[in-house]
């Protein structure tokens, strides 16, 4: 569709990760680019366009259902069609498109780049057959060092290369003072409960030069902390032939102009190195916020899963962190009812959990997921054992959590202001969305994006309460 064309609505809903989020904007730019009118209401768009998460049954269900609340949608005289993108969309393709005859078209990551020609053809009464998914990791060589012939190929969810003038293929879909900024697609790891890698493909860094534009980008836009996202953000730069890419890449980003804060997502314990902690603890702007994917702490459980380490290296790694910045915040994942998990192992995993005093711990169940190798195992708990296992864990991880909070009061925070009327927003060691809060108390009336110093004086669960100094 041109820009001469008439002006068509489209509305992009997002569910799942920070990852999708920036797939969302790329997506929205392209359309822009292309003479679309972006709305922020699915009622309001003649198409909806609905970016599903496949990773987890939850977010299955979650996908399914904004899909079919699109689709109710078609009666209102605005809303003419109903598209599916993202994870979902790719994971299951075809399977999906038979079983939710709802949705007008299932797009796949292939589609990204040619998106306003297909919402065209699907609003102008055609169809788009579904694509039959494919295991992505078949569409790059097994050494990274090999993918860069093939780099742009395989990433056609990605804009064309950026750094002329800042062309940057994204618009932004809310006017939040953070944003996530993808640096890689894909993961190498082959754990065995994730199916990631086998829909989101072999592990790609994005180029440095297109992140700093991009960067500075947002900046433009008002943003001033950005996230840093990936599957794997500890492995960028690995198929440079250069792991220290992300240390060196840091000072540029933090010398942008208008970036007040830089964080990063995603890291994997057992690629910590040295040289990335030391530069995420000592570069002007970057947070010592650890988010680190722990999955578990018994040895014996980790290597069902086709991870590394246990519970004595990642106590190491906790405490030299906090040898480095005592302040830091540490999150992570773990999962519980993975099968053969024995009562010993649980109870690893649960002492574990109490002596590592973690600022934010996620909690969740073991399930099935298609084509993962955990699918076959034996031993499955039973899911009334899971069910008790999350529900103890996860009541004892909010007593642990508080605790946390707890020792924190008394310490200096600079918090970032996201919600005006309660006077919100997240300290250094508080990452958007999946931790706590802290809430200003006091006079003053801070504005959205301000940044208030301010001393922590009680907590309210993980919630902090702060002081303005």
């Amino acid at each position: 569709m041109s820009t001469s064309q008439k002006s068509r609505t489209v509305a992009l809903v997002t569910l799942g990760c920070a990852r999708n989020e920036v797939d969302s904007e790329e997506l929205a730019g392209r359309l822009a680019a292309d003479g679309w009118t972006l709305v922020e209401d699915a009622a309001d768009a003649e198409v909806a366009v609905i970016n599903t998460c496949g990773f987890i049954e939850s977010a299955k269900k979650d996908s399914v259902d904004a899909l079919l609340e699109a689709h109710s949608l078609k009666g209102n005289g605005i809303t003419q069609a109903v598209v599916a993108v993202g994870c979902m969309a790719e994971r299951y393709g075809k399977e999906l498109a038979q079983a939710l005859p709802e949705a007008d078209a299932i797009l796949g990551f292939d589609d990204y780049k040619d998106i306003s020609a297909r919402l065209q053809t699907i609003i102008g009464g055609g169809s788009i057959q579904a694509h039959t998914p494919q295991d992505r990791r078949t569409l790059l060589p097994i050494s990274p060092a090999e993918r860069a012939a093939n780099r742009d190929a395989v990433m056609s969810e990605r804009p064309a290369p950026m750094g002329q003038g800042l062309r940057v293929m994204r618009k932004r879909l809310e006017k939040a003072p953070v944003a996530p900024l993808k640096i890689a697609s894909g993961c190498d790891r082959r754990c065995s409960f994730c199916a990631i890698p086998m829909f989101r493909g072999s592990f790609v860094s994005r180029r440095p030069t297109e992140i700093l534009d991009e960067a500075k980008w947002l900046a433009d836009q008002g943003v001033t902390e950005i996230f840093l996202v990936s599957e794997n953000t500890t492995s960028y730069g690995k198929d440079f032939g250069d792991l220290k890419v992300l240390e060196k890449m840091l000072p540029d980003l933090s010398a942008i102009d208008g970036i007040e804060r830089i964080r990063l997502s995603y890291l994997q314990p057992a690629e910590m190195r040295p040289s990335l902690l030391q530069a995420m603890v000592s570069i002007p702007k970057v947070l010592p916020y650890f988010d680190l994917s722990f999955q578990h702490a018994a040895p014996t459980v980790l290597r069902r899963m086709r991870r590394f380490g246990g519970a004595e290296e990642f106590l190491h790694l906790i405490t030299q962190i906090r040898a480095l910045s005592p302040e830091a915040g540490i999150r992570s994942n773990v999962i519980v009812g993975f099968p053969g998990e024995t009562e010993a192992e649980y109870q690893e995993l649960v002492q574990f959990i109490s002596e590592a005093r973690m600022d934010a711990v996620g909690v969740f169940g073991y399930s099935d997921e298609d084509k993962t190798e955990a699918l076959t195992l034996e031993n499955k708990v039973d899911q009334d054992l899971i069910n008790h296992r999350l529900n103890e864990l996860s009541t004892m991880v909010d007593e642990f959590i508080m605790q946390r909070a707890e020792e924190r009061i008394g310490e200096k925070v600079r918090v970032l202001i996201e919600d005006e009327e309660l006077q919100e927003g997240r300290a250094e060691h508080q990452g958007p969305e999946v931790d706590g809060s802290t809430f200003i108390q006091g006079r003053g009336q801070y504005r959205v994006g301000d940044y208030v110093d301010a001393v922590v004086t009680d907590v309210a669960g993980a919630d902090l309460v702060a002081q303005p100094l």
